[in-house]
């Protein structure tokens, strides 16, 4: 897993989550712990530099199938 170099938080992420599986989940906001990552954007420089890659699938696709296939080996 390379990531995503375009940034959301992890209130947006969980939020995309749970409308994609219609989950009636709610979100808990914590403190961060004093190491958190302030920024987490990857730098996939070095995979485009050295592989030629750059990502081609949304987030929102990615999700979407990731969803999709664990519905598939747990049921």
């Amino acid at each position: 897993n390379l990531g995503n170099p375009k940034e959301i938080s992890i209130k947006q992420a969980a939020e995309k989550i749970i409308a994609l599986t219609n989950s009636n989940s709610n979100i808990t906001n914590m403190e961060l712990p004093e190491d958190d990552p302030k920024v987490r954007r990857p730098d996939i420089s070095k995979a485009n530099e050295i592989l030629d890659w750059t990502p081609v699938i949304t987030r929102e696709e990615g999700l979407e199938r990731t969803y999709a296939y664990f519905k598939t080996v747990l049921n």
